[in-house]
């Protein structure tokens, strides 16, 4: 499938982390996704019923990163491909990268992420 919607730096408050810390102060994660899914049917009817509302969307990864805590992003990552995948079923894959950006590495750096896809 080569036709996709992106949504970039969608970003919330979340509390996830292996450290004490991290889970008690919390901190900013953002995501980035590309959904995969035939657009011909939205693009040739100009009909928001026969596509994907990138709002709900992006309401539904903001819930996924203020929701329950969790060690990993990359456990974060897979929680929000699942929630896609399951929330909109026009969606045929997604490539989901979170980014942590305050991570507590103990060096200086700009960003840490991790990128996954999940299909059908």
């Amino acid at each position: 499938m080569s036709d996709f919607i992106t949504l970039t730096g969608i970003s919330a408050v979340g509390f996830h982390g292996v450290f004490s810390e991290e889970r008690r102060d919390g901190q900013i994660f953002s995501a980035d996704l590309k959904l995969y899914f035939d657009l011909a049917p939205a693009g040739e009817s100009d009909d928001l019923n026969k596509t994907v509302n990138y709002a709900s969307v992006a309401a539904t990864v903001v819930e996924e990163i203020t929701g329950p805590p969790l060690s990993l992003i990359e456990a974060l990552a897979t929680r929000i491909s699942s929630r896609i995948l399951g929330d909109f079923p026009l969606i045929k894959s997604v490539s989901v990268t979170v980014h942590k950006p305050d991570a507590p590495v103990g060096v200086n750096f700009e960003d840490i992420a991790v990128t996954i896809e999940r299909g059908r």
